[in-house]
């Protein structure tokens, strides 16, 4: 297990861009998302969104003054939608997801753009001991538990704490002690903030009253073809990274680094990401050990897609970020205007 604690606090950004992006369109005015973006001014707008457990859904639209949209819900801190332009100014939702509220509420939804806790990805056997303790989990995932288990923090409705300068807002959500099989009454705030650069800023901290794992993270799954591609497997990828965590055959870590060098796990320079995906049993699923120079927010990651010429850089000040490429999307879950999500339909890049 990553972090044992009892207070935490990470941030992620992710910076936008394209070859070029000079023209937008104001999001209150656009009747087609294909439309070109033209400067506006930065706000957050709110909508109804449904209902869950007798609370209001609210989808939340952080627009920054050169037209760039991120929505966000209550419900799981859900990232809905990311709409950035390509090369030639024309507008594109980044990110898969569903229509409405329905889609998320489902069953089948692989965690869609979700907040990810108290523990992101796998721990083995659906159980840990602390201080001597024994502790059991949820099994949800090959007898292990599985980001947060039965209920985690993506399927509960986070309460809106904030709302700062028409450009970030804060969520709050207390997880009792004894949920999910945790220790620890845990206070955890997000706050995601959109910046003038493009930039994508996510805050993520949280106090425990005892000592507890806790591995927060957002899985949103991105194709910067904006749909135009149904699977991410011409994107280009860069880590920074020379080790990933050495896995099991249910992806549980051996505890071992094994070296990227010359291997179909190395993407030190950027590399098309489907150049070498059939060599990886089961696809890319695997934490990356990032090379870091510092403890502030580095460079740790870049995303190209040649086709719309969007680029995306990610910081962090995290030691590692799990690079997922969809491998489990088999056709069965169907998004955003009607769109059948295939395997490598999109991918996550979560840090750990």
């Amino acid at each position: 297990m990553q972090n044992i604690v009892n207070s935490l606090g990470i941030m992620i950004l992710i910076v936008f861009g394209s070859c070029n992006n000079n023209t937008t369109k104001q999001p209150e005015e656009m009747k087609d998302e294909n439309q070109p973006l033209q400067s506006t001014k930065a706000s957050i707008r709110m909508q109804p969104y449904g209902a869950y457990n007798n609370n209001k859904i609210i989808q939340y639209a952080l627009t920054n003054a050169n037209g760039m949209v991120v929505k966000i819900l209550n419900y799981g801190g859900t990232v809905t939608n990311i709409i950035t332009p390509d090369k030639s100014g024309k507008p594109g939702d980044v990110v898969l997801g569903f229509d409405s509220l329905a889609g998320y509420l489902q069953k089948g939804n692989p965690y869609m753009g979700c907040l990810v806790g108290r523990y992101a990805n796998r721990i083995a056997n659906a159980r840990f001991v602390l201080d001597g303790k024994k502790y059991t989990l949820f099994a949800n995932n090959n007898g292990n538990s599985l980001h947060g288990g039965l209920k985690g923090f993506d399927k509960v409705v986070w309460t809106t704490k904030s709302i700062n300068n028409d450009s970030s807002i804060t969520f709050a959500y207390t997880s009792k002690d004894g949920e999910e099989g945790y220790p620890g009454e845990m206070e955890i705030e997000v706050t995601y903030t959109l910046g003038s650069s493009n930039e994508l800023k996510i805050v993520y901290t949280a106090t425990s009253s005892k000592p507890t794992p806790v591995n927060l993270t957002n899985h949103t799954y991105f194709n910067l073809s904006a749909g135009a591609d149904s699977t991410i497997l011409d994107h280009e990828l860069m880590l920074k990274a020379e080790q990933v965590t050495a896995v099991n055959d249910k992806l549980i870590p051996t505890g071992e680094f094994t070296e990227v060098k010359a291997t179909p796990m190395d993407f030190i320079t950027m590399k098309e990401i489907g150049k070498e995906l059939s060599s990886v049993p089961g696809g890319y699923d695997h934490n990356w050990v990032i090379h870091r120079s510092g403890i502030t927010a580095e460079l740790i990651g870049a995303l190209y897609h040649p086709g719309s010429g969007r680029y995306m850089e990610i910081y962090t000040t995290e030691p590692g970020i799990q690079f997922y490429t969809g491998n489990f999307l088999d056709g069965t879950v169907k998004g955003k205007n009607g769109t059948i999500y295939c395997k490598h339909a999109g991918l996550c890049l979560e840090r750990l």
